[in-house]
């Protein structure tokens, strides 16, 4: 699209009359326009005489030319002379933060030159429009035209135009989802896995402490069937398998059978994966830290051997180890608790499956596991085993890349994993992070082809070193100061945002920024509903997927047979 004239832009708001390339500029509303129509997040174009920089409202203020009208205002009934003064006596000033700078169509030899972040800023007087859908498409890319962007929402105000985030770029790093209780950040991290599953830019393993993932969940303050939204198992029943803690209690909920039952051994549990349980098992450090001692002398038999000790023998396996004989009673304590789990064995007659083998199985097949804890929602089993079974996915990765950088082969690659964690600060705290497979991720692993989706309503319990290494967020509301400032760790412009963030609606808002956008931007999140649905089963010719394994299977007998 291209404007000549300035004064050509459609829906032009303002001029721009003060600013700085620190602070950000201010626009002049125009008399014509309402303030109470100006909203922070929202998208803009500055259109200066050689670029257009795209910015997002911060701040809305109003002023007076002089300060003897507002000792006398009009009075309700003064209609006409306020609406003689707006604009004139007195006016409205918004605040924007210019964040990407583009050539503009005047300027025809400048059209090579790419995107860039702002490093000038536009002068005096300079029009300030909304942006259009081709300004929206110029910057975040479009779905229909290039596979690797995906529609996550819409720009503030502008309905019914994708806001794309860039895939390719967004499973380089590992990513966030913030938000406070009730802010739907279950239904953001769907529409980021969706994405990645749908176009194959990268497995998944999901830890679905709460089975809110996989199958059919239920949605707050919802009846009938509307209570009900579709899972990824779903939406991709050749995509995604469904592992479980609670076969039976998976199957009773959603009539289906999971993939596989999921049990977890003693011989299979480090100390390391004891750590990040410290807090909720009440283990003081001593005791947390005998675990080491007795490893040390019993090697992968530690835990089974901790557990079977009773009475006299706990301090005569003290003192063998060398540790003290009440941190070693206090350790047994705790973790004795797991005992009474179905999934837990302490020991292994006969054959046993490793729920590894089966999930390096699945990913390698390039299907996403779902592994949900159905009624073992318990704070201190999500935090087990998510730890073993990812302290072994680690090891298992490094070892994978390690041959493909031998070979050179691609059919040695590892494929891109994202492996999605919810409570993530527990995981994450300082004082553990870097001991525990979480943190060694989040900050190693993106050369072994892995990465985390880490989502949580505390960013500020999360270790600053983790957070600095998050490459996109999606920051839906937070009230907190210190969680709005954990959620901004390492980003330009926090100061502006935090006011943007401070005015986000609890519901589908969310500001977006980092690795995966080209400049931060907030957006009506997409709803998660039945055109959502068709969307996600049709392939890039228009193609509708199958519903279920067995029209898959029908579709293939009628194209063969």
């Amino acid at each position: 699209m291209e404007f000549l004239n300035p004064n050509d832009r459609p829906d032009k708001i303002g001029v721009i009359t003060h600013g700085s390339l620190n602070k950000g500029v201010e626009m002049k509303l125009d008399a014509g326009r309402t303030i109470e129509d100006i909203v922070a997040g929202t998208f803009v174009v500055i259109q200066g005489e050689r670029y257009d920089f795209f910015s997002m409202i911060t701040d809305v203020a109003i002023d007076a030319a002089n300060e003897s009208i507002l000792l006398h205002p009009p009075g309700p009934e003064d209609d006409l002379l306020r609406r003689v003064m707006q604009g004139m006596g007195t006016y409205a000033v918004v605040s924007l933060k210019p964040m990407l700078m583009m050539p503009n169509e005047r300027h025809q030899e400048l059209s090579e030159e790419p995107a860039r972040s702002v490093k000038t800023i536009p002068a005096h007087f300079s029009v300030v429009a909304r942006a259009t859908d081709e300004d929206v498409a110029r910057v975040f890319g479009s779905e229909a035209n290039d596979p690797r962007f995906f529609h996550v929402g819409e720009p503030i105000g502008m309905e019914g135009i994708p806001v794309c985030i860039d895939l390719d770029r967004l499973v380089e790093r590992s990513n966030a989802v913030f938000g406070k209780t009730g802010t739907g950040k279950t239904f953001l991290t769907r529409l980021l896995l969706c994405g990645t599953i749908k176009t194959g830019k990268a497995v998944n393993l999901i830890f679905d402490m709460h089975s809110e993932y996989g199958l059919k969940a239920r949605q707050e303050g919802k009846e009938g069937d509307a209570a009900f939204v579709r899972g990824l198992r779903d939406l991709f029943p050749s995509k995604v398998q469904i592992f479980s803690l609670d076969p039976e209690g998976t199957r009773r909920r959603t009539n289906v059978s999971p993939d596989q039952p999921v049990y977890l051994y003693a011989d299979q549990i480090d100390p390391e994966d004891i750590l990040p349980l410290q807090d909720t098992l009440n283990l003081n450090a001593t005791a947390a830290e005998s675990s080491y001692l007795v490893k040390n002398k019993y090697g992968r038999d530690w835990l089974r051997r901790l557990l079977e000790v009773e009475g006299e023998e706990i301090a005569a396996l003290a003192n063998e180890v060398g540790a003290h004989e009440q941190s070693i009673a206090a350790l047994k304590r705790k973790l004795a608790a797991f005992e009474g789990y179905d999934f837990f064995k302490t020991s292994t007659p006969g054959k046993r499956t490793d729920v590894l083998d089966a999930l390096l199985e699945a990913i390698d097949a390039g299907k996403s596991v779902v592994l949900e804890f159905g009624r073992y929602d318990d704070l201190k089993v999500y935090l087990l085993v998510a730890n073993v079974i990812t302290r072994r996915i680690r090891e298992a990765y490094e070892r994978k890349t390690s041959r493909y950088l031998q070979t050179g082969r691609e059919a040695d690659k590892p494929r891109q994993l994202i492996i999605t964690i919810e409570e993530a600060h527990k995981f994450l705290t300082p004082g553990i992070a870097r001991e525990t497979p979480f943190g060694k991720i989040a900050r190693e692993m993106r050369k072994y082809f892995v990465s985390l989706l880490v989502v949580d309503q505390r960013p500020s319990a999360i270790d600053e070193e983790v957070l600095s290494q998050i490459g996109t967020k999606l920051v839906a509301q937070l009230n907190d100061e210190k969680d709005i400032g954990a959620a901004l760790v390492g980003t330009r412009d926090a100061s502006a945002l935090r006011q943007v963030l401070a005015s986000l609606d609890s519901k589908q808002q969310a500001l977006l920024l980092g690795h995966a956008v080209p400049m931060p931007i907030v957006v009506k999140t997409r709803t998660y509903d039945e055109a959502f649905y068709d969307a996600m089963r049709t392939d890039a010719h228009g193609v509708p997927a199958p519903r279920s394994l067995a029209e898959a299977k029908q579709r293939t007998d009628d194209l063969f047979y």
